[in-house]
């Protein structure tokens, strides 16, 4: 298990502080507000070269002025697969550090053009062909790392392969919500898996209850105020795994709080926003996902 010093008060400032990124190069989806903003920040503050990529380039680049450093912006939208190719196609270079940042939560009833549930092609599926696009640039950095943001919310539903866009379940925001966080998590394991070889690693990171536009589907009283976190504190655990050095070579892991977090086999098990379901780190899973998720984007 992987400890620290920094905990659930740390700053995303306070992690990478003494660190030097010069010559990192790092992308952070959905980077133009919440988390993502203060990720980017930080990264840059060390020295990295950021890259925020976000739908709308116009808030990007107002926000990219405001972080200041060496922060590019560069169109993407991960429910438009033709976005997404551009954008790897358009990378040029080794990429040390890709965080998947961006996500939707709890939307009303929603399906891409492919069919594909809303939450699950956006917090899952477009990080998905995002990551697997970027795979030769991740391998040409050495070491590179993928950060896959997932939420507690995993625990509300593993990943249904045998329904997963809802064609016969009635949809429910928070059952769609957790299998797209499972993904995430699955995602980690198996990229891990696949391309360690390539010094490639990848952990899944739950932030914190955060209160930010990701939360606009849902009402005041969803949210505990007792264990909520501001956006700096919510950035923390993202940068953690992204730059300690305690975690080289190390992937396929959970973190919250700054720190790896034990399994669990009941929600009720774990404290409030802490532990990840077995479920979510189940190698087979991981491995029917990934093969899953290649079927889908070959076809579209």
């Amino acid at each position: 298990m992987i400890e620290t010093q920094f905990g659930f008060s740390s700053t995303a400032a306070e992690v990478v502080e003494g660190l030097d990124l010069t010559d990192k190069r790092v992308v952070v989806t959905g980077a133009s507000s919440g988390i993502g903003v203060e990720t980017a920040r930080a990264l840059a503050s060390a020295g990295a070269e950021v890259t925020l990529a976000v739908r709308d380039v116009a808030a990007g680049e107002k926000t990219a002025a405001g972080i200041g450093g060496t922060v590019h912006t560069a169109k993407l939208d991960l429910t438009d697969l033709s976005s997404v190719e551009d954008f790897t196609r358009g990378w040029r270079g080794p990429l040390d550090v890709l965080i998947a940042n961006a996500g939707v939560m709890a939307t009303p009833e929603r399906y891409t053009e492919q069919g594909w549930e809303w939450q699950f092609a956006t917090n899952h599926l477009g990080h998905f062909a995002l990551a697997t696009g970027l795979h030769g640039a991740l391998k040409a950095a050495g070491g590179a790392r993928v950060v896959s943001v997932t939420s507690r919310g995993h625990m509300l539903s593993p990943v249904v392969f045998d329904d997963v866009h809802y064609a016969f379940r009635r949809y429910e925001p928070w059952g769609a919500y957790g299998q797209s966080k499972t993904a995430n998590v699955l995602f980690a394991v198996e990229a891990t898996r696949r391309w360690a070889d390539d010094g490639i690693t990848a952990n899944a990171v739950m932030p914190g209850a955060i209160l930010t536009n990701l939360q606009r589907h849902i009402g005041p009283s969803d949210v505990d105020p007792t264990i909520t976190k501001s956006v700096e504190q919510g950035a923390a655990t993202s940068v953690f795994v992204a730059t300690s050095p305690l975690l080289r070579g190390i992937g396929g892991r959970y973190f919250d709080d700054c720190a790896e977090t034990r399994t669990v086999d009941r929600r009720d098990e774990a404290p409030p926003m802490r532990g990840v379901a077995r479920y979510a780190l189940d190698p087979g899973n991981a491995a029917r996902l990934w093969t899953y998720s290649e079927t889908l984007l070959a076809k579209a």
